[in-house]
């Protein structure tokens, strides 16, 4: 056979499908849509399974695609067999409703024979002991001997998940000769050797399956083939291990460069450290590439398991420092044509990488003396389990996954106490799950005092600001009081209340109670679990438990919030459509002023984006686009393509914010009832605020009136300044700025004149020193570039010279040393040489030994520098 290249085979199959008529989709993201059954596509078929289940319409009945897939089952064999991988690619071909068994077999036979040549007497294929429709098609269709298809059973050849549809398939395999073999006499496909390889699995999705077990045929079949594009590498360049295919040997070598330990073709002990490395690098790129995030939940949870275990085992290989996000751009290398996006967030992909490895490089050498230290412990106690403690310390203090304490246990002969640590991390959970925000006042502490006994607070707020309600309790000094007189401050609890909390990113109400001669401020309110406090400061009167007061919101401020949350749920989904649907909620702040919105994304965003991003907000505010909420059972509120935050935690009952078709959240916040409220939005700025995540801030409404006016007031300002009227500031700035340009051209070309002219000066007031002539000056508001400048035309003009020149800007010191290219072998250097001269002033610097800058602080002791330099020399 001739060898192919893993990316040539990927281009031979897709184009292969395209030619019978199937629509190519580019791999879907790591990152399931609408499927919370997974963490992380792990199949080719995974992302297609609302076409498969029919609740999707496909794109088209046939289909064909090559999908980026991880799975983590098999991690601990990773790097110690040669098969095993975390990410892999599946090629795949697909019907849904179209053609069914006789047309997928024939061309999976015609690809793998006539596309790439495989021998036919070296293929063989299993099927279902009961399918006898496979069989004739493979005996009498294809001509296969009877004796090169194998009848296997439910558990190898037949596919289903629980109930639902399901249905038998059909195996291809590859025979390796019997080098490979068991030697007995009936090895065949099934074997547990290594002789015969399964390279593609055609299933035939036929019948749906009830709970009752009964099988009933499906009215529109489906075909969903499977083969895993590295394993076909493997049989096509004729090497027994995933690790020797040609893409994945590229990114090894990066491995075996990087550490200077050889590769011996999992021989030699650190092989298995190459090999970890190299595949997790690959899986780790893919998922950052996504979008994935390091965490310590969920898919982020994953990535940062593979990102730890890979630089881990780096440090095993004798790797200084990070060195992962250098290694990914060989995955880009090898990947980027195929998988775009890779080479789109290059850039953000390093920077995900290189700021997680440095994280953890800063604690897992002290993890590690920790670890050593305890299992020497173990050791000396004749034990070999390791406390949940320490392995929660691990964790908690060193960032060390569970898996990671695990792996190096192994290798020690040891195991953790999983047990103990999962206990250990329960608790610190309901620690956090029942802490109580800290605010400014005492009152707001977890153990100020228990309100476990009280009915939850019913709210009101999201249909009226003002509404009677009964004091049920009143908090002063961390205990229960009552009455509160005017002056204090204290906390209270009513039975219902307008006043939102402060949450989901929403700042609180604020407002008044009242009743008779008492009044007080309501500057604060926090949701404690079922329970509202009301933080108040008692302006006049008393207040008394079980008065009936009035609780007021501030409806301005109400409807600034108001305005502004539901500008957040535009924002985020004007972001998705204009960036891309990768970009997630990573946070926000509503007040009535303005907001603040953080989201995933890989770049800053560009001028014409966030344009593009205000201009659709703005288009469905002018739309006077209505805003519904409704409370639904969250199964319900799934369906209906609602957007919920990943990792938030929702009970059975949801509330789900919709504004027209645009767009649908889950969302407890306050909103107006109708976009045109809003009124206007704009964007004031965008910034990044950590790796990955980006912040834009806003505002709208009465807010944008304000800084127009505020705006205006500096126009008319800065036209007094410039003495002509507003509207010719433009052309008034621009002279300016020409004639300043002039005026510094002029400067240069002065400054140019000058230096001509003082060449010669400078070179004649050399000092001679041991037959070397030392240049000095001092300059005042010379630029860097302009003394480097100065240093090369004194140096076309003298030989076996020193020049160290210095410039004063701003009270600092800029020093720049030149040695002329004669003296250099002969052991003057500028960099050694200009951290001593700039020490005098009280600085430092280096650099080449041809030519080096240091800056400094003291500008009086530029001739104490100078003089060094007289003495080094």
């Amino acid at each position: 056979m001739k060898k192919i290249g893993l990316n040539e085979l990927r281009e031979m199959f897709r184009d292969f499908y395209i030619g019978k008529d199937h629509y190519y989709r580019g791999s879907y993201s790591l990152i399931p849509e609408n499927d919370k059954s997974l963490l992380i596509i792990n199949s080719g078929m995974a992302p297609l399974k609302p076409y498969f289940a029919g609740t999707e319409t496909p794109p088209a009945k046939r289909m064909t695609t090559c999908q980026k897939c991880i799975r983590t089952g098999d991690i601990d064999n990773v790097g110690y067999t040669d098969r095993h991988a975390t990410f892999f690619e599946m090629l795949g071909s697909f019907s849904f409703g179209d053609y069914f068994k006789e047309e997928s077999i024939k061309w999976g036979w015609e690809f793998l024979t006539e596309v790439l040549h495989m021998p036919e007497d070296r293929l063989w294929a299993s099927i279902y002991e009961e399918d006898e429709e496979a069989y004739s098609i493979w005996k009498d269709v294809i001509g296969l001997d009877e004796h090169k298809i194998v009848r296997l059973g439910k558990e190898d050849n037949f596919w289903e998940i629980g109930i639902g549809p399901c249905g038998p398939c059909s195996e291809i395999y590859f025979d390796r000769g019997e080098a490979y073999g068991c030697g007995k006499p009936d090895c065949k496909p099934g074997c547990d050797c290594d002789r015969f390889v399964e390279i593609w699995n055609h299933v035939f999705t036929q019948f749906n399956k009830d709970s009752d077990g009964n099988y009933t045929p499906l009215k529109n079949k489906n075909i969903d083939t499977g083969m895993g594009l590295e394993r076909l590498a493997c049989v096509m360049q004729d090497v027994s291990s995933i690790f020797d295919v040609d893409t994945i040997r590229y990114i090894l070598e990066g491995v075996v460069e990087m550490s200077g330990v050889a590769y011996n073709c999992g021989e030699a002990p650190t092989d298995a450290s190459i090999r970890i490395i190299t595949d997790h690098i690959r899986s780790i790129t893919f998922m950052v590439g996504d979008g994935i995030l390091p965490s310590n939940e969920g898919r982020g949870y994953v990535l940062r398991r593979l990102l730890r275990r890979a630089a881990r085992h780096g440090k095993l290989l004798g790797i200084d420092g990070s060195f992962l996000a250098e290694l990914s751009e060989r995955v880009i290398d090898v990947s980027g044509k195929a998988y775009p996006e890779l080479e789109e967030r290059k850039e953000y992909i390093q920077r995900i990488l290189a700021v997680e490895e440095e994280k953890f490089n800063r604690t897992i050498d002290q993890g590690s003396v920790l670890l050593e230290e305890e299992i020497e412990k173990l050791k000396e106690k004749g034990d070999n389990v390791l406390p949940g403690d320490i392995v929660f310390k691990l964790y908690d203090t060193f960032g060390f996954p569970l898996e990671l304490t695990q792996e190096i246990l192994k290798e020690k002969g040891c195991e953790a106490d999983e047990e103990g640590f999962r206990k250990l991390m329960e608790q610190q959970k309901e620690m956090a799950r029942s802490a109580r925000k800290s605010l400014d006042s005492e009152g707001w502490k977890e153990d100020a005092v228990f309100l476990g006994d009280y009915e939850p607070t019913v709210f009101i707020g999201y249909d009226t600001l003002n509404e009677n309600a009964e004091v049920i309790a009143i908090i002063s000094g961390n205990q229960f009081t009552d009455r509160a007189g005017k002056g204090e401050t204290a906390l209270v609890l009513l039975d219902r209340t307008p006043f939102y909390a402060e949450g989901g990113g929403q700042v609180t109400d604020t407002g008044v109670l009242s009743k008779g001669d008492f009044k007080a401020k309501v500057t604060n309110v926090n949701k404690h679990h079922h329970v509202y406090l009301h933080k108040i400061e008692v302006l006049s009167g008393t207040l008394h438990k079980d008065d009936i007061v009035t609780a007021q919101v501030d409806a301005v401020k109400r409807h600034g919030a108001a305005r502004n949350h539901t500008s957040t749920h535009l924002l985020h989904k004007a972001l998705k459509k204009v960036l891309g649907e990768h970009v997630e909620q990573a946070g926000s702040y509503v007040s009535d002023e303005g907001l603040r919105f953080d989201f995933t994304h890989f770049e800053a965003v560009s001028k014409e984006m966030l344009a593009d991003i205000e201009n659709l907000v703005n288009s469905k505010i002018i739309e006077f686009v209505p805003v519904q909420a409704r409370e639904l059972p969250i199964e319900e509120a799934k369906k209906t393509g609602a957007v919920a935050q990943f990792g938030e935690k929702y009970g059975d009952m949801v509330r789900v914010v919709s504004i027209g078709d645009f767009s649908s959240e889950f969302c407890g916040g306050t909103h107006v009832s109708n976009t045109g409220q809003i009124g206007v939005f704009k964007i004031l700025a965008e910034s990044g605020v950590a790796a990955g995540v980006r912040r834009i801030e806003a505002i709208t409404g009465a807010a944008i009136h304000h800084r127009l006016t505020e705006a205006e007031e500096t126009i008319a300002k800065a036209a007094e300044i410039l003495k002509t009227p507003a509207e010719n500031l433009l052309s008034r700035i621009t002279a300016l700025n020409e004639a300043l340009k002039e005026s510094k051209k002029e400067l240069e070309q002065y400054k140019q004149q000058a230096m001509g002219s003082s060449i010669d000066d400078l070179v004649a007031g050399a000092q001679e020193i041991n037959g070397i002539k030392l240049i000095t000056k001092e300059f005042s508001d010379y630029e860097t570039d302009e003394l480097r400048l100065i240093c090369d035309k004194i140096k076309e003009k003298v030989k076996a010279a020193i020049i160290v020149l210095a410039s004063v800007k701003n009270e600092k010191v800029t020093f720049i040393v030149s040695v002329t290219d004669d003296l250099l072998d002969k052991g003057y250097h500028a960099g050694n040489m200009v951290k001593k001269i700039a020490a005098a002033a009280g600085g430092g610097g280096g650099g080449k030994a041809d030519m080096a800058q240091a800056g400094a602080k003291d500008p009086s002791k530029v001739e104490d520098a100078f003089a060094v330099a007289a003495t080094l020399i």
